[in-house]
């Protein structure tokens, strides 16, 4: 790590993380009133989250030098998501039904309709945002966040040659994609926390949801001991074995593929990491249907939740609130076309009666991308987090094209 912070060495940097990790848990689970009344009101995911987004902003951990987030996404998360997938009950998640894929489809539509009806609004404060073009438009910028909140990194990347986006407001829209998707992650395990009560006040139908979760808790039940050394190992293996097998390929199929079918970044298979998260799902969908799935019995999810709270923690450390009120005009920008996404979303969750869930995890799989769509889905149940990922690689998918389509929006409207 380089810069200005006050902790410039990653393995403190993991140290101090792990502790506030380790406070949240500790201080969740008391019984002291004040704690309990505490977290009634904030969630303790939501707190691994936030907190170390305060190292970032104040500067002590700088977390755009530091290569935690990297390890996590690239180690940490494959190994999460094979051992989460594991023990998938494959059958019961596609009885979840269409109205997840409904609402992810809404995502992208709003994300598609947002950006226009955002630089539209935003430019009865600031006219100057509409009626000029050049490399470093406003609207250029906007489609490579449209890439980024629909499918992720390689889409943005690709949207940034598609249109010319020159280099300074590409960069502003980088700070404009972390924080304001941030924020809204953060209403989403907020959210999640609040999932019963909400569902019960719009009346959704959860039943497919609380079979599965039932199905899982009552595995865990019957099937549930106290794990050994050699169950850890076993767990430790499958995991991160995976994930090598897994970098091996997406090592050699990324490279490949845009060596000798370079048109197929539209569908990011030029992305190394997009192979990555597609890879682990496969074989851990795969490997569910074999005798490793009764790991779970020893506890795999209870480890890939450990994983998953440190990936957390990495993402928070990626955010600085203050960089907002460097350019309020950008984050205006991104935060009403936020509010457009985030109201459609509700609009339809509304009308065909679908439970939160599907709202939060159809709009993270868009938003976020594989890396925290899982969050979000686990947040309601680990036995959900292969709902996010399966979502957010659709999303990798359609990215390219609905940005693209975004984007000739965009122009029409400023241009």
């Amino acid at each position: 790590m380089t810069g200005t912070a006050l902790v410039t060495n990653d393995a403190v940097a993991l140290g101090i993380l792990a502790t506030i990790l380790g406070l949240v848990f500790y201080t969740s689970s008391s019984r002291h009133p004040f704690w309990q009344k505490f977290y009634r009101f904030i969630p303790a995911l939501l707190l691994c989250y936030f907190l170390p987004s305060l190292l970032n902003t104040f500067g002590v951990v700088d977390g755009h030098a530091s290569q935690l987030y990297f390890v996590a996404s690239r180690y940490l998360l494959p190994a999460c998501l094979v051992l989460l997938i594991l023990s998938v009950d494959l059958k019961a998640i596609l009885g979840l039904g269409p109205k997840a894929l409904i609402l992810f489809l809404t995502g992208t539509l709003g994300v598609v309709l947002g950006g226009p009806v955002a630089l539209l609004l935003v430019s009865f404060i600031e006219p100057g945002l509409i009626g000029v073009d050049g490399p470093d438009a406003v609207w250029r910028g906007m489609t490579t966040l449209a890439g980024s909140w629909i499918g992720g990194s390689a889409n943005q990347a690709a949207m940034k040659e598609v249109y010319a986006v020159g280099g300074n407001i590409f960069s502003m829209m980088v700070t404009v994609d972390v924080i304001v998707a941030n924020i809204w992650m953060a209403v989403l395990l907020f959210l999640a926390s609040k999932a019963k009560q909400i569902d019960a006040k719009t009346g959704a139908d959860t039943a497919a949801i609380e079979t599965l979760k039932a199905k899982v808790e009552q595995y865990q039940a019957d099937n549930a001991r106290i794990p050994n050394l050699r169950d850890l190992m076993l767990i430790v293996a499958v995991g991160f074995g995976i994930t090598g097998i897994a970098h091996i390929a997406a090592d050699f199929l990324g490279p490949f593929f845009e060596a000798n079918y370079p048109w197929t970044v539209d569908y990011s298979f030029t992305s190394k990491f997009f192979w990555l998260v597609v890879i682990v799902t496969t074989i851990g969908l795969a490997i569910s249907f074999s005798p490793a799935r009764h790991l779970e019995a020893a506890g795999a999810s209870k480890l890939a939740s450990a994983f998953l709270y440190i990936l957390v923690a990495t993402i928070g450390l990626q955010m600085d609130v203050s960089k907002v009120l460097d350019t309020p005009l950008y984050f205006l920008i991104g935060i009403v076309w936020m509010l457009v996404h985030a109201t459609l979303m509700l609009l339809v969750a509304k009308l065909i009666k679908a439970p939160l869930f599907y709202m939060a995890v159809g709009s993270q799989a868009n938003i976020g991308g594989a890396a925290s769509a899982p969050v979000v889905a686990a947040a309601f149940h680990p036995a959900l987090a292969p709902v996010g990922v399966l979502l957010a690689v659709f999303g990798y998918v359609l990215g390219t094209y609905m940005a693209w389509i975004c984007g000739q929006i965009l122009q029409l409207v400023a241009v």
